[in-house]
């Protein structure tokens, strides 16, 4: 299993030092977040071919990983393209200044990279194991899947369509599942992999991916996800009306 782990890791790392010195050629450290997605879909490609026989489940985790890690690195490039730098990571430019570029290879690239490893551990359980026979764990693990893809799905279209529109220019997004969450695509990308995890349940320490959906999750609710996103609009009195009627992260009635 260690073997397994660390193989990823080293391909993750020279993946994430390649994204690195692309963003500087390029000035825009934020394309990161567009190699998030796809840095899953490695990993879950190269243990697929190289670490047990093929089977079923790996066929299926193969195609549930591939169709998530693509379509948000495809929505990111494609809500991104033509724009500057993020403000996040602009943040980071004006901070760190004399020692820039090696703080943003550690701290953004390579610690990004160790995070991605740790949360593929399921994809690395599953595609190491010969054990090939599913069950209702698998099934459930799918089903959850497809409702946190389809949540994040709808809610990233949602925003989009609201954003394209000239007159929602500066306002906030409080229609659709936004009404219910003031982040459902969070909550969404978050059930996906409480859904893969569940999937690798039925591999021998299947039990241990747990570190991969509570990882995540508290990595959107509590470090780089929605506390970020929140501080933009601190200050902001429609953010605040916002914030008190609707839930942070699980969708949920909103108050009167």
């Amino acid at each position: 299993m260690l073997g397994a782990l660390l193989s990823c890791w080293l391909l993750v790392m020279v993946y994430m030092a390649l994204v690195f010195v692309l963003a500087q050629v390029l000035r825009d450290n934020s394309i990161v977040d567009i190699a998030w997605g796809l840095g899953f879909v490695l990993v879950a490609w190269f243990s697929f071919f190289f670490f047990s026989p093929i089977h079923t489940r790996k066929v299926i985790l193969l195609f549930l990983v591939s169709i998530w890690g693509i379509r948000l690195a495809a929505y990111i490039f494609l809500r991104k393209r033509g724009k500057a730098e993020d403000f996040r990571y602009q943040a980071f430019r004006n901070k760190w200044k004399g020692h820039f570029y090696l703080k943003s290879f550690f701290y953004i690239y390579m610690f990004q990279g160790i995070l991605l490893t740790l949360i593929s551990f399921p994809i690395i359980l599953v595609n190491r194991s010969a054990t090939s026979s599913l069950g209702i764990i698998d099934g459930l693990g799918v089903l959850v899947f497809w409702a946190g893809f389809l949540f994040e799905l709808v809610a990233d279209h949602q925003k989009s369509v609201f954003k394209r529109r000239p007159e929602n220019r500066n306002r906030l997004m409080t229609q659709g599942l936004w009404k219910f969450s003031r982040h459902p695509n969070y909550f969404g990308e978050s059930l996906l992999w409480w859904g893969i995890w569940m999937i690798s349940l039925s591999v021998p320490r299947g039990w241990a991916g747990l570190i991969s959906p509570v990882l995540l999750t508290i990595l959107l609710v509590f470090v780089s996800g929605i506390p970020l996103l929140e501080k933009k609009y601190a200050g902001r009195r429609d953010f605040s009306e916002y914030k008190s009627r609707t839930s942070v992260f699980i969708p949920w009635f909103p108050k009167p």
